[in-house]
Protein backbone atom coordinates (compact mmCIF):
# COMPACT_ATOMS: atom_id res chain seq x y z
CA UNK A 1 0.00 0.00 0.00
CA UNK A 2 1.40 3.41 -1.15
CA UNK A 3 2.29 5.82 2.14
CA UNK A 4 -0.04 8.35 2.88
CA UNK A 5 1.00 11.86 2.77
CA UNK A 6 -0.62 13.54 5.40
CA UNK A 7 -1.35 17.84 4.75
CA UNK A 8 -4.14 18.08 7.77
CA UNK A 9 -2.46 19.17 10.14
CA UNK A 10 -4.67 22.31 11.05
CA UNK A 11 -7.23 19.44 12.08
CA UNK A 12 -4.79 17.36 14.47
CA UNK A 13 -1.43 16.66 13.53
CA UNK A 14 0.22 13.71 12.52
CA UNK A 15 2.09 11.60 12.93
CA UNK A 16 3.66 12.57 16.92
CA UNK A 17 6.96 11.94 18.07
CA UNK A 18 7.60 8.46 19.33
CA UNK A 19 7.60 9.66 23.06
CA UNK A 20 4.03 11.03 22.94
CA UNK A 21 3.33 7.06 22.02
CA UNK A 22 5.30 5.95 24.78
CA UNK A 23 3.97 8.53 27.43
CA UNK A 24 0.52 7.41 26.46
CA UNK A 25 0.89 4.03 26.82
CA UNK A 26 3.17 4.04 30.17
CA UNK A 27 0.26 6.14 31.88
CA UNK A 28 -1.74 3.63 31.36
CA UNK A 29 0.16 0.58 31.80
CA UNK A 30 1.89 1.55 34.74
CA UNK A 31 0.22 4.67 36.29
CA UNK A 32 -3.76 4.00 35.65
CA UNK A 33 -4.89 5.75 39.06
CA UNK A 34 -7.80 8.70 39.50
CA UNK A 35 -5.38 12.17 39.94
CA UNK A 36 -6.34 13.31 43.06
CA UNK A 37 -8.74 11.28 43.88
CA UNK A 38 -7.03 8.74 46.54
CA UNK A 39 -3.86 8.39 48.56
CA UNK A 40 -2.25 5.13 47.23
CA UNK A 41 0.96 5.20 44.70
CA UNK A 42 -0.92 5.09 41.19
CA UNK A 43 -3.44 7.84 42.31
CA UNK A 44 -0.04 10.26 43.33
CA UNK A 45 1.85 8.89 40.04
CA UNK A 46 -1.35 10.24 37.99
CA UNK A 47 -1.24 12.95 40.09
CA UNK A 48 2.37 13.80 38.96
CA UNK A 49 1.83 13.45 35.31
CA UNK A 50 -1.48 15.92 35.84
CA UNK A 51 1.36 18.31 37.50
CA UNK A 52 4.05 17.70 34.78
CA UNK A 53 1.77 18.59 31.94
CA UNK A 54 1.06 21.62 34.16
CA UNK A 55 4.42 22.96 34.44
CA UNK A 56 5.49 22.01 30.63
CA UNK A 57 2.50 24.28 29.18
CA UNK A 58 3.04 27.27 31.86
CA UNK A 59 6.39 26.89 30.19
CA UNK A 60 5.84 26.77 26.99
CA UNK A 61 3.58 30.32 27.48
CA UNK A 62 5.36 32.04 29.68
CA UNK A 63 2.79 31.90 32.74
CA UNK A 64 4.05 32.75 36.00
CA UNK A 65 1.92 29.96 37.72
CA UNK A 66 1.31 26.46 36.72
CA UNK A 67 -2.17 26.66 38.38
CA UNK A 68 -3.21 29.35 35.96
CA UNK A 69 -2.87 26.55 33.38
CA UNK A 70 -6.52 24.54 33.42
CA UNK A 71 -6.96 20.98 30.89
CA UNK A 72 -10.23 20.71 28.80
CA UNK A 73 -10.59 18.02 27.01
CA UNK A 74 -9.91 20.07 23.73
CA UNK A 75 -9.25 24.13 22.77
CA UNK A 76 -13.59 24.37 22.27
CA UNK A 77 -14.20 23.63 25.69
CA UNK A 78 -11.51 26.05 27.11
CA UNK A 79 -13.31 28.67 24.51
CA UNK A 80 -16.91 28.34 26.02
CA UNK A 81 -15.39 28.70 29.50
CA UNK A 82 -13.30 31.48 28.67
CA UNK A 83 -16.12 33.29 27.26
CA UNK A 84 -19.20 32.57 28.91
CA UNK A 85 -17.20 33.04 32.13
CA UNK A 86 -16.46 36.42 31.57
CA UNK A 87 -19.66 38.06 29.49
CA UNK A 88 -23.12 39.01 30.88
CA UNK A 89 -26.21 40.29 29.82
CA UNK A 90 -25.58 44.00 29.07
CA UNK A 91 -21.45 43.78 28.06
CA UNK A 92 -19.83 44.04 24.51
CA UNK A 93 -17.30 42.07 23.41
CA UNK A 94 -15.38 42.68 19.78
CA UNK A 95 -14.07 40.13 18.19
CA UNK A 96 -12.83 39.31 14.04
CA UNK A 97 -14.50 38.25 10.89
CA UNK A 98 -12.30 35.50 10.67
CA UNK A 99 -12.95 33.32 14.12
CA UNK A 100 -13.51 29.53 14.12
CA UNK A 101 -17.12 28.55 15.28
CA UNK A 102 -15.66 27.64 18.85
CA UNK A 103 -15.74 31.43 19.12
CA UNK A 104 -18.37 32.59 16.86
CA UNK A 105 -21.12 30.20 17.84
CA UNK A 106 -20.69 31.13 21.43
CA UNK A 107 -20.76 34.60 20.80
CA UNK A 108 -24.07 33.97 19.05
CA UNK A 109 -25.61 32.36 21.69
CA UNK A 110 -24.43 34.92 24.24
CA UNK A 111 -26.26 38.04 21.75
CA UNK A 112 -29.64 35.86 22.36
CA UNK A 113 -29.36 36.80 26.34
CA UNK A 114 -28.33 40.91 25.76
CA UNK A 115 -24.63 40.38 25.42
CA UNK A 116 -23.67 43.03 22.30
CA UNK A 117 -21.60 41.92 19.73
CA UNK A 118 -19.30 43.39 17.12
CA UNK A 119 -17.25 41.45 14.30
CA UNK A 120 -14.56 43.85 12.32
CA UNK A 121 -13.81 43.34 9.51
CA UNK A 122 -10.76 41.57 9.05
CA UNK A 123 -8.03 41.82 6.54
CA UNK A 124 -6.96 38.44 5.14
CA UNK A 125 -3.03 39.93 4.07
CA UNK A 126 -2.72 41.61 7.91
CA UNK A 127 -4.89 40.74 10.09
CA UNK A 128 -7.21 42.91 13.04
CA UNK A 129 -5.99 46.12 12.93
CA UNK A 130 -6.05 47.17 16.72
CA UNK A 131 -6.63 50.78 15.42
CA UNK A 132 -9.79 49.39 14.05
CA UNK A 133 -10.33 47.16 18.06
CA UNK A 134 -9.77 50.63 19.50
CA UNK A 135 -12.17 52.78 17.61
CA UNK A 136 -15.03 50.15 18.58
CA UNK A 137 -14.50 50.10 21.88
CA UNK A 138 -17.59 51.02 24.39
CA UNK A 139 -18.19 51.78 27.91
CA UNK A 140 -19.03 48.72 28.43
CA UNK A 141 -16.69 46.20 26.19
CA UNK A 142 -15.54 43.88 28.86
CA UNK A 143 -14.01 41.54 26.22
CA UNK A 144 -12.06 40.81 23.10
CA UNK A 145 -11.33 37.82 21.79
CA UNK A 146 -9.83 36.94 18.02
CA UNK A 147 -7.59 34.17 16.83
CA UNK A 148 -4.04 34.28 16.75
CA UNK A 149 -4.23 32.57 13.13
CA UNK A 150 -7.08 31.93 11.27
CA UNK A 151 -7.23 28.02 10.68
CA UNK A 152 -8.93 28.83 7.22
CA UNK A 153 -5.93 31.45 5.28
CA UNK A 154 -3.46 31.50 7.66
CA UNK A 155 -3.95 35.22 8.15
CA UNK A 156 -2.02 35.83 11.61
CA UNK A 157 -3.23 38.69 14.33
CA UNK A 158 -0.45 41.11 15.86
CA UNK A 159 -2.13 39.78 19.16
CA UNK A 160 0.63 41.33 20.89
CA UNK A 161 -0.55 44.92 19.97
CA UNK A 162 -4.10 44.33 20.25
CA UNK A 163 -3.10 42.97 24.00
CA UNK A 164 -1.43 45.97 24.56
CA UNK A 165 -4.69 47.89 23.79
CA UNK A 166 -6.59 45.49 25.81
CA UNK A 167 -4.41 45.67 29.01
CA UNK A 168 -4.18 49.79 28.73
CA UNK A 169 -8.17 50.16 28.47
CA UNK A 170 -8.56 47.28 31.54
CA UNK A 171 -10.72 44.86 29.34
CA UNK A 172 -10.32 41.42 28.90
CA UNK A 173 -8.45 39.82 26.19
CA UNK A 174 -8.73 36.30 25.10
CA UNK A 175 -6.39 34.28 22.40
CA UNK A 176 -7.62 31.33 20.42
CA UNK A 177 -4.35 29.58 20.16
CA UNK A 178 -5.91 26.48 18.29
CA UNK A 179 -3.60 27.25 15.14
CA UNK A 180 -0.29 28.82 16.64
CA UNK A 181 0.21 26.60 19.65
CA UNK A 182 3.66 25.13 19.31
CA UNK A 183 4.86 26.69 15.81
CA UNK A 184 4.88 30.39 17.13
CA UNK A 185 6.19 32.46 19.91
CA UNK A 186 3.87 33.18 23.07
CA UNK A 187 4.33 34.72 26.20
CA UNK A 188 0.90 35.78 27.67
CA UNK A 189 2.82 38.56 29.84
CA UNK A 190 4.56 40.28 27.69
CA UNK A 191 2.08 40.28 25.03
CA UNK A 192 -0.43 40.97 27.73
CA UNK A 193 -3.00 38.17 27.17
CA UNK A 194 -5.58 37.31 30.30
CA UNK A 195 -6.90 34.18 28.81
CA UNK A 196 -5.20 31.54 26.12
CA UNK A 197 -7.02 28.88 24.50
CA UNK A 198 -4.93 25.89 23.25
CA UNK A 199 -5.51 22.44 22.29
CA UNK A 200 -3.41 19.53 22.88
CA UNK A 201 -3.78 17.37 19.85
CA UNK A 202 -2.48 20.25 17.12
CA UNK A 203 0.94 22.00 16.94
CA UNK A 204 1.51 20.59 20.58
CA UNK A 205 1.97 17.47 19.39
CA UNK A 206 -0.65 15.72 21.97
CA UNK A 207 -3.32 12.69 21.86
CA UNK A 208 -6.49 14.63 20.56
CA UNK A 209 -8.77 14.95 23.93
CA UNK A 210 -6.68 16.93 25.30
CA UNK A 211 -6.24 21.07 25.38
CA UNK A 212 -6.33 23.72 28.08
CA UNK A 213 -6.86 27.85 29.11
CA UNK A 214 -4.51 29.66 30.52
CA UNK A 215 -6.37 32.41 33.33
CA UNK A 216 -4.29 35.32 33.95
CA UNK A 217 -3.83 35.35 37.83
CA UNK A 218 -6.62 37.67 39.39
CA UNK A 219 -9.16 37.12 37.10
CA UNK A 220 -12.40 35.96 37.77
CA UNK A 221 -14.37 33.68 35.58
CA UNK A 222 -17.86 32.09 36.30
CA UNK A 223 -17.90 27.97 36.25
CA UNK A 224 -19.80 26.45 33.65
CA UNK A 225 -19.32 22.91 35.45
CA UNK A 226 -19.46 21.96 38.92
CA UNK A 227 -18.82 18.84 40.28
CA UNK A 228 -16.35 16.60 41.94
CA UNK A 229 -12.92 17.73 42.35
CA UNK A 230 -10.52 15.89 44.47
CA UNK A 231 -10.73 19.24 47.25
CA UNK A 232 -13.41 20.27 49.59
CA UNK A 233 -15.75 17.56 49.69
CA UNK A 234 -17.17 18.17 52.78
CA UNK A 235 -18.71 21.88 50.59
CA UNK A 236 -21.85 22.37 48.45
CA UNK A 237 -19.92 24.94 46.84
CA UNK A 238 -17.22 24.85 43.99
CA UNK A 239 -13.98 25.25 45.07
CA UNK A 240 -12.73 28.70 44.53
CA UNK A 241 -8.86 27.78 44.39
CA UNK A 242 -7.11 27.07 41.07
CA UNK A 243 -7.03 24.95 39.05
CA UNK A 244 -9.49 22.89 40.33
CA UNK A 245 -12.30 25.53 40.34
CA UNK A 246 -12.97 24.56 36.03
CA UNK A 247 -11.69 21.25 36.23
CA UNK A 248 -14.66 19.12 38.01
CA UNK A 249 -14.33 15.28 37.09
CA UNK A 250 -11.61 12.95 36.12
CA UNK A 251 -8.75 14.42 34.28
CA UNK A 252 -7.68 12.53 30.82
CA UNK A 253 -4.17 11.61 32.68
CA UNK A 254 -2.66 9.55 29.67
CA UNK A 255 -3.94 12.10 27.32
CA UNK A 256 -1.93 14.95 29.19
CA UNK A 257 1.18 12.59 29.55
CA UNK A 258 1.22 12.80 25.61
CA UNK A 259 0.26 16.44 26.04
CA UNK A 260 3.46 16.64 28.74
CA UNK A 261 5.96 14.43 25.80
CA UNK A 262 4.46 16.63 22.82
CA UNK A 263 5.28 20.05 24.61
CA UNK A 264 8.71 18.60 25.91
CA UNK A 265 9.61 18.02 22.15
CA UNK A 266 8.63 21.26 21.15
CA UNK A 267 10.55 22.88 23.40
CA UNK A 268 13.77 20.58 22.69
CA UNK A 269 13.53 21.42 19.09
CA UNK A 270 12.50 25.06 19.65
CA UNK A 271 9.35 27.03 18.89
CA UNK A 272 11.36 29.48 16.03
CA UNK A 273 12.82 26.19 14.58
CA UNK A 274 9.52 24.48 14.47
CA UNK A 275 8.31 28.22 12.81
CA UNK A 276 10.81 28.13 10.29
CA UNK A 277 10.13 24.47 8.96
CA UNK A 278 7.16 25.40 8.86
CA UNK A 279 6.90 28.64 7.10
CA UNK A 280 9.77 26.82 4.58
CA UNK A 281 6.91 24.50 3.50
CA UNK A 282 3.81 26.49 3.78
CA UNK A 283 6.43 28.67 1.30
CA UNK A 284 7.28 26.45 -1.18
CA UNK A 285 3.40 25.23 -1.63
CA UNK A 286 2.18 28.80 -2.27
CA UNK A 287 4.99 29.57 -4.83
CA UNK A 288 4.54 26.15 -6.57
CA UNK A 289 0.82 27.03 -6.72
CA UNK A 290 1.06 30.52 -7.86
CA UNK A 291 2.95 28.95 -11.29
CA UNK A 292 -0.60 26.73 -11.87
CA UNK A 293 -3.42 27.69 -13.82
CA UNK A 294 -7.34 27.18 -12.48
CA UNK A 295 -6.02 27.37 -8.91
CA UNK A 296 -5.48 30.34 -6.62
CA UNK A 297 -4.37 30.36 -3.26
CA UNK A 298 -7.09 32.25 -0.77
CA UNK A 299 -4.85 33.92 1.75
CA UNK A 300 -1.58 35.96 2.31
CA UNK A 301 1.12 35.17 -0.21
CA UNK A 302 4.02 33.37 0.30
CA UNK A 303 6.55 35.04 3.65
CA UNK A 304 6.87 35.16 7.24
CA UNK A 305 3.30 36.89 7.47
CA UNK A 306 1.47 34.18 6.81
CA UNK A 307 1.47 30.82 9.10
CA UNK A 308 0.91 27.00 7.53
CA UNK A 309 -2.66 26.62 7.00
CA UNK A 310 -3.11 27.09 3.27
CA UNK A 311 -6.33 27.14 0.95
CA UNK A 312 -6.90 27.13 -2.61
CA UNK A 313 -9.88 26.93 -4.28
CA UNK A 314 -10.26 25.75 -8.16
CA UNK A 315 -11.97 27.26 -10.89
CA UNK A 316 -13.15 23.44 -12.11
CA UNK A 317 -13.46 21.77 -9.21
CA UNK A 318 -15.38 21.52 -5.92
CA UNK A 319 -12.89 21.22 -3.10
CA UNK A 320 -14.39 18.09 -1.21
CA UNK A 321 -14.46 16.97 -4.97
CA UNK A 322 -10.36 17.58 -5.02
CA UNK A 323 -9.95 16.44 -1.49
CA UNK A 324 -11.29 12.87 -2.44
CA UNK A 325 -9.40 12.86 -5.58
CA UNK A 326 -6.24 13.44 -3.91
CA UNK A 327 -7.00 11.09 -1.36
CA UNK A 328 -8.50 8.29 -3.19
CA UNK A 329 -5.60 8.65 -6.19
CA UNK A 330 -2.40 10.64 -4.96
CA UNK A 331 -2.46 9.45 -1.20
CA UNK A 332 -2.34 12.56 0.08
CA UNK A 333 -4.64 13.78 3.20
CA UNK A 334 -6.37 17.45 2.87
CA UNK A 335 -9.86 19.24 4.05
CA UNK A 336 -12.30 20.28 1.49
CA UNK A 337 -15.31 22.36 3.06
CA UNK A 338 -16.09 25.05 5.68
CA UNK A 339 -13.44 24.13 8.24
CA UNK A 340 -15.59 24.99 11.27
CA UNK A 341 -15.68 29.15 10.09
CA UNK A 342 -18.86 29.99 7.92
CA UNK A 343 -17.91 33.84 9.46
CA UNK A 344 -14.30 33.36 8.00
CA UNK A 345 -15.67 31.84 4.44
CA UNK A 346 -18.33 35.03 4.61
CA UNK A 347 -15.26 37.35 5.13
CA UNK A 348 -12.79 35.82 2.14
CA UNK A 349 -15.76 35.01 -0.45
CA UNK A 350 -18.26 37.22 -2.24
CA UNK A 351 -19.91 34.52 -4.31
CA UNK A 352 -22.04 31.85 -3.49
CA UNK A 353 -19.64 29.47 -3.17
CA UNK A 354 -17.19 29.71 -0.15
CA UNK A 355 -15.49 26.19 0.31
CA UNK A 356 -11.89 26.14 0.06
CA UNK A 357 -9.54 23.25 -0.36
CA UNK A 358 -7.45 23.26 3.15
CA UNK A 359 -3.25 22.28 3.05
CA UNK A 360 -1.74 22.08 6.68
CA UNK A 361 1.74 20.96 6.39
CA UNK A 362 4.06 20.64 9.62
CA UNK A 363 7.70 19.81 10.68
CA UNK A 364 7.20 15.94 10.21
CA UNK A 365 6.64 16.54 6.18
CA UNK A 366 9.67 16.85 3.78
CA UNK A 367 10.27 18.91 1.05
CA UNK A 368 9.51 16.09 -1.86
CA UNK A 369 6.01 15.23 -0.19
CA UNK A 370 5.01 18.66 -0.90
CA UNK A 371 6.19 18.44 -4.48
CA UNK A 372 4.43 15.45 -5.12
CA UNK A 373 0.96 17.73 -4.08
CA UNK A 374 1.76 20.23 -6.20
CA UNK A 375 2.33 18.15 -9.02
CA UNK A 376 -1.29 16.39 -7.53
CA UNK A 377 -2.94 19.68 -7.12
CA UNK A 378 -1.81 20.71 -10.94
CA UNK A 379 -3.22 17.37 -12.15
CA UNK A 380 -6.69 18.37 -10.50
CA UNK A 381 -6.65 21.96 -11.39
CA UNK A 382 -7.10 20.95 -14.58
CA UNK A 383 -10.68 19.41 -13.67
CA UNK A 384 -9.23 15.27 -14.55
Amino acid sequence: MERLIYLDNAATSFPKPEGVYEAVLQAMRENGGNSGRSGHRLSLAAGRIVQDARMQCARLFGAPSSAQIIFTSNATMALNIAIKGTLAPGEHVITSSLEHNAVARPLHALAQTGVTVTKLPTDLQHGLNADAVKKALRSNTKLVVCTHVSNVTGTVNDIASIGALCRENRIVFLVDAAQSAGSRHIDVEKMCIDLLAFPGHKGLLGPQGTGGLYVRLGLELKTMIEGGTGSASESLAQPEAMPEKFESGTLNAPGLAGLAAGVRFIMEQGVEAIGQREAALTNRLIEGISDMTGIAVIGPGAGQGRAGVVSVRFEKLFSEEAALLLDTAFHIAVRGGLHCAGDAHRSIDARERGDTLRISPYIFNSEEEIDQCLAALEICAKGV
